[in-house]
């Protein structure tokens, strides 16, 4: 619950004003759709021809990018995901990362309040595909 009213006062500082009302309009839509599962892809569905597919969000710093990410994923820090939104694409897969899935769920929740259906977590997060994806690309 306290995630969620941060990532509520985070979307609210960096969208354009909303009405009280329209921000818990936004907020119970999500809520009411989601399921305990909604939102979410485990590694071991990273499967070789799913895993092309996927637009990958890095939400950690830059430091912890550069040391170790996704192949292929672009970084977008999750506190920058909504002053940022238009840099993720609308359509297709986007899943967002972090190292357990933490922070990539506080900004797939900013994604989604904020219109992106398409926006997935990584359970688990990077150690989790480290040690369990269905797939590794070479490197």
């Amino acid at each position: 619950m306290k995630h969620a009213l941060k990532a509520a006062a985070l979307i609210a500082a960096l969208a354009p004003p909303l009405a009280a009302d329209d921000l818990s309009e936004a907020l119970i839509d999500y809520m009411d759709f989601a399921t305990y599962d909604a939102g979410i892809i485990e590694p071991a569905q990273l499967t070789e021809d799913v895993f092309h597919s996927i637009y990958f969000v890095d939400t950690r710093d830059a430091e912890q990018f550069a040391q170790e990410t996704i192949p292929g994923a672009v970084n977008i820090e999750w506190r920058e995901v909504p002053s940022r939104l238009d840099e993720i694409p609308e359509t297709g897969m986007v899943v967002f990362v972090c190292n357990t899935g933490s922070l990539s769920a506080q900004a797939a929740f900013a994604a989604r309040v904020m219109g992106r259906e398409n926006v997935l977590v990584l359970q688990t997060g990077l150690r989790g595909w480290s040690s369990h994806a269905g797939y590794i690309p070479d490197a």
